[in-house]
């Protein structure tokens, strides 16, 4: 199709190309649509596919209209894609499109195209990387922490205190004064899931006696229409629960896992604990290591994309519909920079020869598979039934791309 091209707006990755098609190529184009609907016609008089061209244009001008405009914009996009060898990141929008009977077809083809990353520097930088430490305060923390999933609820007959679990029939009044049915409900005092009024209230009961009185609904309540209000509240207590933590022992120590002593737990704590921080703090080094790289190589990236990303993730955390302008506005950024990482750590992995092998993976499944007590086989079928063998796949690409640049740059250990 002789088609005429006139590029309008080339910035970062933004194109706008105006689009003329001839007169007698848009003719063409209409006459073929027209022989194909007139092969398909069945009207009154005329044999199927025999009805006259003027005929079938005239009974279904809109369809062939439109049918004719899509393929003349198909074969235009095709057209402008194969001259260049552009690489487009999302689909094209139509803009001023005009079109009258015996003159050219003319409109804009507005689109993105994939971003060019030129690694023009990736050494030369440096960057901290945080000492790694773990005191006995967050290992006792953390003890407690399993010594609290495993407590025992015990009923007691003393006014219940923050941390029980109660049980407690609840009448809040109405606007006029009249209190409302109660409803029954358990909550554990503390954990915030109540106003802290109406568990004040609760405290002042033993399990079976009734208090009443005045309580102020909080200023950031989330009915707003109820902030600041003042209802008066009766509240029964049915029961209360007391927490009971396990000792720290050796029986709970076999109890958590495949531990002989107490001594033994605490130590597997700690040596898990040293690697979590120690992968949070290089982590971190990545991060401030691709950081670098980005400010070193600016590039744009493709709005669509970033739009798409903060759609998943808004999907993901199911953003109420009124709560999206701000998270639009305050994880865009986010996105913008997960998608730079992500580009320049291919174009390394690329430019480096760096993307995992078949050998790197196997090497990795074997060791993971070491790690969990299996067959490598039986991990690899797990991980293809999942599909999480791409996942894998890039985590070690990732993995060696920073590497690389550690290898290249000055990590600075902190003191």
């Amino acid at each position: 199709m002789e088609i005429q091209l006139t590029p309008k707006t080339t910035t970062g990755v933004d194109r706008a190309v105006e689009v003329t098609v001839p007169a007698a190529e848009v003719a063409a184009a209409e006459a073929q649509t027209t022989k194909r609907y007139a092969s398909q016609a069945r009207l009154p008089g005329f044999r199927p596919g025999k009805a006259p061209a003027a005929v079938v244009r005239k009974k279904f001008a809109e369809a062939i209209r439109n049918e004719t405009i899509e393929s003349v914009v198909r074969e235009a996009y095709k057209e402008i894609v194969e001259k260049d060898n552009i690489q487009v990141a999302s689909q094209p929008h139509i803009h001023d499109l005009k079109f009258e009977e015996g003159s050219p077809l003319t409109f804009e083809f507005h689109y993105e195209v994939r971003p060019t990353v030129d690694l023009a520097r990736t050494n030369g930088f440096k960057v901290r990387r945080e000492p790694v430490s773990v005191t006995d305060e967050q290992v006792q923390d953390q003890i407690d922490r399993l010594r609290d999933e495993r407590a025992a609820w015990a009923p007691v007959e003393t006014k219940p205190i923050e941390g029980d679990m109660v049980s407690v029939g609840l009448a809040v009044a109405d606007d006029e004064g009249k209190l409302a049915e109660p409803r029954d409900v358990s909550l554990v005092l503390g954990d915030g899931k109540a106003i802290a009024g109406i568990e004040e209230l609760i405290m002042e009961a033993a399990p079976g006696e009734t208090v009443e009185r005045h309580v102020r609904w909080p200023e950031d309540f989330p009915d707003e229409p109820q902030r600041g209000q003042t209802k008066t509240v009766r509240a029964t207590v049915h029961e209360v629960k007391r927490k009971s933590l396990p000792a720290l022992d050796d029986a709970f120590a076999r109890e958590v896992g495949d531990f002989d002593s107490a001594d033994a737990l605490r130590t597997a704590v700690r040596d898990d604990m040293q690697k979590f921080a120690e992968r949070e703090s290089e982590a971190h080094v990545r991060q401030h290591l691709i950081d670098e790289v980005i400010a070193a190589n600016p590039f744009d990236v493709p709005r669509s994309w970033v739009g798409q990303l903060v759609d998943n993730y808004a999907e993901t955390y199911q953003i109420p519909v009124d709560q999206r302008a701000q998270f639009d506005t305050e994880f865009g950024q986010v996105a913008e920079r997960q998608i730079k990482r992500d580009l320049i750590v291919d174009a390394v992995a690329e430019q480096e020869k760096l993307t995992a092998s078949e050998r790197d993976l196997d090497d990795r499944i074997a060791e993971q598979a070491t790690e969990r007590g299996v067959e490598p086989g039986q991990l690899y079928a797990a991980l293809e039934k999942s599909g999480r063998l791409k996942d894998l796949e890039r985590t070690i690409t990732e993995d060696k791309v920073f590497k690389w640049l550690v290898d290249r740059n000055d990590i600075v250990n902190e003191a």
